[in-house]
């Protein structure tokens, strides 16, 4: 698990990982309104985008509260999930203005004084494979959410 020994290579390879399942997503899309061949793309690749989607929120909320993010900085960190492609944007901008730091801050300090987001990422992160369930189980949970909700309708 040592992806997750660093907040910026888990925040990397989530974001990446969204970014590639828009382009599976719109290939699939393509395939489905343009050439009118098929619409398995779009159940598959949609899934896949979804649970992907959901893992970068959960990612981006972990680490917008373990690196004390500003409000503005973890909404928009959000908000570029929705955009294809704009989670590489918001990575290259965390490297390059060093808005994620080398380790996980809430891993090594005291549960004293801690706001209650604080602490309980503090108890994910201190714990890496509980932290790892955690993190599945939020991810199955808001997937079928999402599920039961159903697809935006279409016009």
């Amino acid at each position: 698990m040592s992806f997750l020994s660093r907040p910026l290579d888990l925040f990397r390879r989530i974001a990446i990982a969204e970014a590639i399942t828009w382009a599976l997503l719109l290939t699939g899309m393509f395939l489905k309104y343009v050439t009118h061949t098929t619409e398995l793309g779009v159940k598959v690749f949609g899934m896949i985008h979804g649970v992907v989607f959901i893992s970068y929120v959960v990612t981006t909320v972990t680490v917008w509260v373990d690196q004390k993010w500003t409000l503005r900085r973890g909404i928009g960190a959000l908000l570029a999930s929705i955009p294809p492609f704009v989670t590489i944007v918001v990575e290259l901008l965390a490297v390059r203005r060093g808005w994620i730091g080398a380790s996980w801050r809430l891993r090594t300090s005291a549960d004293a004084g801690l706001s209650r987001p604080e602490s309980l990422v503090r108890w994910v992160l201190v714990a890496p494979v509980r932290g790892l369930a955690v993190a599945l189980v939020a991810v199955v949970v808001l997937t079928g959410v999402a599920l039961l909700v159903g697809p935006p309708a279409s016009s």
